[in-house]
């Protein structure tokens, strides 16, 4: 049977040892329910700085993207008010053009229109060539990530959610999925209204997650996550033998199939664990909003109130609840910093920490230096409280 062989292969004794005899791999959890605990949610402020310091990027980029699609990379102001999109992210013309004259270190305003700066320019060609150059990349992590899926398809809203977390470019309907015919296509399933992007290959050596690539090719069978938390941080001993007997659970592979796994179970549990975790390393900066996963339940298949995984471990997610959203971390990615550890940064983080300097540019000084610090109101903290305590069970 399945687990006397991983017995005999492992030499190691586990929870497989007390099944009866000719219970199959991962029956005997089936009876072990999910076990309550109490976590305290902490605020980690070097966490919260990495986020914050991307408060204004996304929609600075966005602009940008939109000056520099145009020919001769300007666009007249008439133009630039009438974007929906533009508007939509500065909420009318007139928050749009102050939000334009602010960022004067990358924005510049003429009777002509609007135009980049030199230095926004040179930036952002230097970005092209590295979507460019780290392709093969982004590709890859975008096939695995409809392979952590189900029907192996995602919608394309759900893609656009989180297209800047993967490094997608704007407009990469037309620049990179047709020139992979053989990995992507779109398709309109016959009465729903949106449109598909579905993996048409599967690849067994993409279908390796980083936890199991950390093993070495080593035993994989009950890998445990890496797990470190804020400072000051203090586990009680309940909680302590919890997270010790939990990491000694079997693991199992995100792109596995795990219908066979009773969701009720810290087992399927750890594997929830698993897959926001492979989730969160296939983005450029190890993290995402959380309502962008939200949506995510039935393809990824999970059980109801699935986030709470983010929640009940705080020492492999943290949930920062900063700038208005609430972003998922993944800790072990930032070493306990707020800058991402070298192995784990993409090039596209480093050019983008380079936009944001830009920006912190044309605040005033003591805002500048807030804003380089990461440093935030009360307000922006949004409903975080240090210390308050939660009851994790599902």
């Amino acid at each position: 049977m399945a687990w006397r062989w991983l017995r005999a292969a492992t030499g190691r004794r586990g929870w497989w040892d007390a099944a009866p005899s000719g219970t199959p791999l991962f029956a005997a959890e089936q009876r072990a329910t999910l076990v309550n605990v109490k976590l305290k949610l902490v605020k980690d402020r070097a966490l919260d700085a990495a986020v914050s310091r991307e408060r204004h990027l996304r929609t600075a980029h966005h602009l940008l993207d939109l000056v520099f699609s145009r020919p001769g990379h300007r666009i007249s102001r008439s133009e630039f008010l009438a974007e929906k999109s533009a508007q939509r992210l500065c909420g009318s013309a007139y928050s749009l053009l102050e939000f334009l004259s602010r960022y004067h270190t990358m924005f510049a305003l003429s009777r002509g229109g609007v135009s980049l700066t030199d230095v926004a320019f040179v930036l952002r060609q230097r970005e092209v060539d590295c979507l460019f150059a780290t392709e093969d990349d982004l590709v890859a992590r975008l096939r695995r990530l409809l392979m952590l899926t189900l029907p192996r398809s995602l919608p394309l809203h759900t893609v656009d959610l989180l297209r800047w977390d993967l490094g997608l470019p704007s407009d990469y309907r037309a620049s990179i999925l047709p020139r992979y015919p053989d990995h992507f296509a779109l398709e309109q399933p016959e009465g729903d209204e949106r449109v598909w992007l579905r993996l048409l290959s599967w690849d067994d050596l993409l279908a390796v997650s980083e936890l199991e690539k950390s093993a070495d090719g080593g035993d994989t069978t009950c890998l445990p996550f890496p797990v470190s938390f804020t400072r000051g941080y203090g586990l009680r001993s309940k909680c302590m033998t919890w997270l010790r007997e939990w990491q000694a659970l079997p693991y199992t592979s995100p792109y596995s199939n795990a219908s066979g796994l009773d969701r009720r179970t810290d087992v399927s549990e750890k594997r929830n664990v698993g897959v926001f975790h492979e989730l969160l390393h296939l983005t450029v900066a190890k993290r995402t909003e959380r309502q962008n996963v939200s949506n995510m339940r039935k393809l990824l298949g999970m059980p109801q109130k699935f986030t709470k995984v983010f929640e009940r471990h705080p020492g492999i997610f943290y949930l920062s609840r900063i700038c208005g959203t609430q972003t998922v971390v993944l800790r072990e990615a930032y070493g306990g910093g707020s800058q991402l550890l070298e192995k784990h940064a993409h090039p596209l983080v480093a050019i983008r920490e380079e936009y944001s300097t830009l920006l912190r540019a044309a605040l005033p000084p003591r805002t500048r230096v807030r804003a380089r610090h990461g440093s935030f109101s009360r307000q922006d903290e949004g409903c975080v409280v240090g210390g308050d305590e939660f009851e994790l069970s599902k």
